[in-house]
């Protein structure tokens, strides 16, 4: 042993070793923990809100904060109202603040159908925002966690976090040996050209689309949940579809300008 290394030195370094080269330690177990608790107050509910609705808060799905905190991110198929200054049910975000969950006006709206993807801006002080990864370096394999809401309020708005890995990156839509293989949106998303995914080693429940999907490593947004979607496109031919859970990068934010107008 070395002058000046520790036992505990040494056996972390040949960890590092075995999982990927010298001079790359392991994760430590209180990482995950700490990244959980960093990034739960840029979790945010999107729903719908009329004050003759009982209650007069629906929720519809998961969104995350990002840039300014003003900013939010999440599915386009979670986005199920549009914008109108004079209908009575309005779209709406809550998000959490020091006494609760709080109400917020949605002031525009971008979507992107084909991918899912969809960016509001909503009124009030900004929430801590999370960080997007700035190009698609996501690997098969690589460690990655998602926070959301699953089931919605069946369990209580309370963020719940799931870790697991990327099993595959994967095309949107796969190649159909009949007619009967694809439905309306998966054609429709064959036009948009290969569209790729994330397959995932983790379930989303219902609730969960929207939300971020975490790399462990970085910290920072690689893409967002959007099962249901997805699931339609890929295994609508199935007679019984199964659990896998899938995320669409988030470079298709940057690369379709959704974030440039908001």
């Amino acid at each position: 042993m070395k002058p000046g290394l520790s036992r505990r030195s040494v056996v972390r370094a040949a960890a590092a070793v075995a999982v990927g080269g010298a001079g790359v330690l392991p994760l430590r177990a209180e990482e995950v923990p700490d990244l959980i608790a960093r990034a739960k107050p840029s979790i945010a509910l999107v729903g719908s809100y009329a004050e003759t609705d009982s209650p007069r808060f629906t929720f519809f799905g998961t969104g995350f904060a990002v840039r300014d905190g003003n900013t939010l991110v999440t599915c386009a198929h979670v986005v199920q109202l549009e914008m109108s200054a004079t209908a009575e049910r309005k779209l709406s975000v809550q998000v959490r603040t020091s006494t609760g969950w709080e109400q917020r006006n949605v002031t525009s709206v971008n979507k992107d159908v084909p991918r899912d993807l969809a960016v509001l801006r909503f009124d009030g002080p900004p929430v801590p925002a999370l960080q997007l990864a700035a190009g698609d370096t996501v690997r098969e394999g690589q460690s990655v966690l998602t926070i959301g809401f699953p089931l919605g309020g069946a369990l209580g708005f309370s963020p719940v976090a799931h870790r697991g890995m990327v099993a595959a990156r994967t095309a949107m839509v796969p190649p159909a040996n009949r007619a009967a293989g694809l439905n309306e949106r998966a054609i429709a998303q064959l036009r948009q050209g290969r569209l790729e995914v994330y397959q995932l080693d983790m379930t989303a429940y219902p609730g969960n689309s929207g939300g971020p999907l975490l790399d462990i490593a970085s910290g920072r947004v690689v893409g967002v949940v959007s099962s249901g979607i997805v699931k339609a496109s890929r295994e609508y031919a199935l007679s019984s579809p199964s659990g896998i859970t899938y995320a669409v990068p988030v470079g298709w934010l940057r690369t379709t300008g959704l974030l440039e107008g908001n």
